[in-house]
């Protein structure tokens, strides 16, 4: 039996657009694609549940923002809707007090410190770095990913000094798609020299690529591809702009296949780092069409997976775990593989693989 007739076996993919000829591509390549297993990321910054996996009602991983939800930017794609989930941690006062709860009562064992920019696509973290260095001395376990927006070497090094364990920025790849999208008078090279000087540090380095950012269309994606293969990240992470972020009428929906094919150029050209689909993709059957091409190119994992999507990885072989965290970080512990998860359910220290 064919891929594509094992998936249009499933359910949840009953009438999906699926496109044969790039699901016949991709089974052709898929030797090497079933024996990768892919994590099933559920952090609980949002709620989550599906037809086969469910969320966690713990806050093991929560996200802050020390911006609340302001934003200097207010990009065209984004309009700073994407910091409404997060906790707000103003001040380091707040953040720490609530770190410091989450652990005495739920067992936390990471969090995501995000915050809008300013209008140079920069965030002032440094006044958060002591609060930083006495959680990770109080609690060396405890794993924190951070958004870094544009920064300098300067930058880099205070955040790996205060105990950061995985930086994340956005790269693009196209000047229009910054000026236009992002309202910035900065360049290309602003971003490439960002992610090297995060790379020049021991933290791990996770590049974020959005597609579809240039109002719906590909643009500047294979040039962001391009920068990221220069340099050493541990993990490179997909998302798809959503448009109902947007101004109604700015943007378009990405199409799905589009999106597959991107998905198979990034796996080619990143064939030995991770390459994860990360939280920001449309809903609806677009997700699921999205998340299937995600599984059948090999992308190594998925946050808040699709309903169907645990099913198209067993229908071609693929083994999967789930883990309440950010894609872009792994906590300790023992993982759930190829089952429901419960909460607390983690997977081995260290690595970046979904």
């Amino acid at each position: 039996m064919s891929w594509l007739e094992k998936l249009m076996a499933i359910e949840e993919l009953d009438e999906a657009p699926l496109d044969a000829e790039l699901v016949a591509q991709l089974e052709r390549a898929g030797a090497g694609v079933v024996s990768r297993p892919v994590r099933f990321a559920t952090p609980t910054f949002k709620d989550y549940a599906s037809t086969e996996l469910r969320g966690c009602s713990k806050n093991s991983f929560p996200a802050f923002s020390i911006t609340g939800g302001a934003c200097g930017l207010n990009c065209e794609h984004c309009r700073a809707k994407i910091l409404e989930p997060m906790l707000p941690a103003t001040t380091p006062q707040m953040l720490e007090r609530t770190v410091r709860e989450l652990i005495a009562r739920q067992g936390l064992q990471g969090f995501l410190l995000s915050g809008g920019s300013n209008r140079r696509n920069e965030i002032s973290y440094a006044r958060f770095y002591p609060v930083i260095e006495r959680l990770k001395r109080d609690h060396p376990d405890l794993r924190i990913a951070i958004h870094t927006a544009l920064t300098d070497r300067a930058g880099a090094r205070a955040m790996e000094a205060a105990g950061i364990d995985t930086a994340m920025m956005d790269v693009i790849g196209a000047e229009a798609t910054i000026r236009e999208v992002y309202h910035l008078e900065r360049t290309v090279a602003d971003f490439e020299a960002t992610l090297e000087a995060l790379c020049a540090t021991s933290m791990e380095v996770t590049p974020h690529i959005v597609i579809g950012l240039h109002f719906g269309a590909v643009l500047g994606e294979p040039a962001a591809l391009d920068i990221v293969g220069r340099h050493p990240v541990k993990a490179l992470v997909l998302v798809v702009v959503m448009p109902f972020y947007a101004t109604p009428g700015t943007f378009a929906v990405p199409d799905t296949g589009a999106v597959g094919r991107l998905f198979v150029e990034a796996r080619a050209r990143l064939p030995h780092r991770s390459v994860l689909l990360g939280c920001a993709r449309p809903p609806g059957m677009h997700k699921r069409v999205t998340d299937t091409y995600a599984v059948l190119a090999g992308l190594d994992g998925i946050a808040f997976p699709a309903d169907g999507v645990a099913a198209v990885a067993t229908a071609i072989g693929r083994p999967f775990e789930q883990q309440h965290a950010c894609c872009s970080i792994k906590l300790g512990g023992a993982a759930v593989t190829g089952a429901r998860a419960h909460c607390g359910a983690g997977a081995e220290p260290a690595g970046v693989s979904a």
